[in-house]
């Protein structure tokens, strides 16, 4: 197994609505695993597929935040439907995946309930609070090809997109410096 790369903004795969999964097979389980070790690696709360470019109905919410103990193995919703929001909302510093090191406040529903399948091909629904709540309604919101982005005025999106602007032509410029002795390496 590997980790996946990460699409990040502003790539156009994120805007993509993802398709539902016609079953559960073993190119998913890998697909699943694969992002679970990328979910990991990278801190986070929560991956869609879409996130891994792959434009499918799917995601896995941290096993923790998802009420699990520590070290509980991330919940799986292939094909969720947000079922309920709840009108208490919550507003938060929200952060993802596709946005490395950008926090905004989002409101959203206080509480959601989702109903999806699992890697067993079980229908089963799912009711969150808190952390937990936004982790389903930020994921799902993915899978429809909405952003983080999205949930800011126009002001702070323009200051987003200058700050992953700067960040990308800073991994260009260190990736580049250290490209010669990549090559001095493979040629002794």
């Amino acid at each position: 197994m590997a980790a996946r790369p990460i699409v990040r903004f502003p790539d156009p795969q994120l805007r993509q609505r993802s398709a539902e999964l016609d079953g559960v097979d073993d190119s998913v389980r890998q697909l699943v695993a694969e992002m679970a070790e990328t979910m990991v690696e990278a801190e986070g709360a929560g991956l869609a597929a879409i996130q891994v470019a792959v434009p499918l109905r799917l995601f896995l919410i941290d096993g923790q935040v998802a009420g699990g103990p520590e070290g509980a193995p991330p919940k799986v919703f292939i094909n969720p439907e947000i079922l309920e929001i709840s009108a208490e909302a919550q507003t938060g510093d929200e952060g993802c995946l596709s946005f490395p090191d950008v926090f905004v406040p989002v409101k959203r529903g206080l509480r959601a309930k989702v109903r999806a399948i699992d890697l067993d091909g079980n229908s089963f629904e799912a009711e969150g609070e808190g952390l937990y709540a936004r982790a389903l309604q930020h994921e799902t919101d993915h899978l429809n090809g909405r952003l983080l982005i999205d949930q800011v005025g126009p002001v702070k999106r323009e200051i987003i997109k200058r700050k992953l602007r700067k960040d990308a032509e800073a991994e260009r410029q260190e990736a580049a410096e250290r490209e010669p002795a990549r090559r001095a390496r493979s040629a002794g």
